[in-house]
């Protein structure tokens, strides 16, 4: 969803007959310290308040990784929210959305069955999630300002695509994928470390190109591409429909790794174009490495939050996770009803200005990224913050050292605020941006 980052997902962000109710795990990679299939598929929960239960219990769900190891950059914050499972939970936005997509596939068509994964382990190589889609060694989205690291090899996936290769591999032809995936973000209403993706993916049998008059062996690879790029959008058109009704959409030229050729489907939407999600057909590469020669099939990806904030009119990202029953009485299993706000509590701001480098370091050797400091304030203040935005940036004239000044946002979405705790956070968020980061305060 962050305007500046290159595309590495479908969704940028910011989740057939029947489709098997059976949550079987046999796709799952196993990997890891005492890694094994029931772990990847073990389901888990929030934390509890025990500092001892703390350790243990994010140990288990993070597969054993120590948070403590240097080479992870996964906050306590972030690991309390792995297992939280919004989409499984009855009731919630997240949920009836995913619902609603996998009947649309349930009933599309009669003989092409969708196998649902939706508990499939957050916790993934990291080749799995960037290599075998072909996202470039040196892409952005690499580098630990932008993804979580349990270690080097090891990643809280950013994007459902992270089990693309594996299953299709197990020979599934047909699945959707829908879980939670971690990207470090900026901090506002519409971003979240934390988000839900769904993935669909369809691969086509020999038998229903023969029916289409194609072949894997024959056909041209131009006739392959175009059947089902033309099956990719039929099915798509339908299920925006069933989530909108009756819009108008257009299809926008693309770029994805993992797809190709890639689009986007927008909708008219209140007046405005609205993404819906990004789609594609498979490439060719990825269809070759896991060993099913020439077969053509498609792929899309799309936000579950993105989809539920406007379908809902739900104003900040932050209410998916409120424990708030002024917020969860709102909702009904399988109903899409617009949110009524509670009554919203005023904002408390505070400013930070720093020296992007210490006295004794060239400016050109700052290693300073806002995402690092999005990570301090978010984990300090939790869901307190509701924005953190650049206000000033200047470059001494003299020195050339860059200045940078934010101001923090805080809101809590249940209740009052009082000066004294938000003093409090902000201070240790000063000492933690000096500790953490190696800028020096103004």
């Amino acid at each position: 969803m962050s305007a500046v980052r290159p595309v590495e997902s479908f969704e940028n962000t910011s989740r057939v007959a029947t489709i098997s109710t059976a949550r079987t795990c046999t796709a799952a990679p196993a990997f890891g310290p005492q890694s094994s299939t029931s772990t990847l598929c073990a389901g888990t929960r929030l934390f509890s308040s025990s500092s001892a239960a703390d350790e243990s219990e994010r140990r288990d769900k993070l597969m054993g990784y120590n948070l403590e190891d240097e080479q992870c950059n996964v906050t306590p914050t972030i690991a309390a929210r792995v297992g939280t499972n919004l989409h499984l939970q009855p009731k919630h936005p997240l949920n009836t959305i995913k619902n609603i997509i996998e009947e649309y596939w349930k009933s599309y068509e009669a003989n092409a069955p969708f196998e649902a994964h939706d508990d499939l382990s957050p916790v993934v190589p990291t080749n799995l999630n960037f290599d075998s889609l072909l996202i470039p060694p040196d892409h952005v989205s690499r580098s630990k300002s932008d993804t979580y690291y349990l270690r080097d090899e090891v990643v809280l996936r950013t994007h459902t695509s992270a089990h693309q290769t594996t299953l299709l591999r197990s020979g599934v032809d047909r699945f959707l994928v829908t879980g939670d995936v971690y990207r470090r973000d900026e901090i506002d209403s519409s971003h979240y470390p934390v988000f839900h993706q769904m993935e669909g993916v369809r691969m086509f049998t020999d038998e229903e190109l023969r029916e289409a008059g194609l072949s894997k062996t024959e056909s041209s690879e131009a006739e392959l591409v175009k059947f089902a790029e033309a099956d990719l959008k039929a099915g798509l058109e339908g299920m925006a429909r069933a989530l909108f009704g009756n819009v108008e959409m257009r299809w926008v030229d693309e770029y994805f790794p993992f797809t190709d050729p890639s689009y986007e489907l927008e909708i008219l939407f209140e007046g405005e174009w609205m993404e819906v999600l990004g789609c594609g057909v498979v490439h060719r590469n990825i269809v070759q490495d896991v060993g099913r020669g020439r077969q053509p099939g498609w792929a899309f990806g799309l936000g579950l939050e993105r989809l539920a904030m406007v379908l809902f009119d739900i104003p900040d990202i932050r209410l998916f996770w409120s424990q708030d029953e002024r917020f969860h009485s709102q909702f009904e299993s399988g109903k899409i009803v617009k949110f009524t706000p509670y009554s919203k509590y005023p904002p408390c701001f505070k400013d930070i200005s720093f020296w992007c480098s210490g006295a004794d370091i060239k400016p050109t050797d700052s290693s300073f990224h806002p995402n690092d400091l999005y990570e301090v304030v978010r984990d300090v203040g939790g869901d307190l913050v509701e924005k953190v935005e650049l206000i000033d940036d200047f470059i001494h004239p003299k020195t050339g050292r860059i200045s940078n000044c934010f101001r923090i946002s805080y809101r809590s979405m249940d209740r009052s605020l009082t000066n004294e705790e938000i003093d409090a956070l902000q201070e240790k968020v000063r000492e933690l941006t000096v500790d953490k980061l190696g800028v020096e305060l103004r």
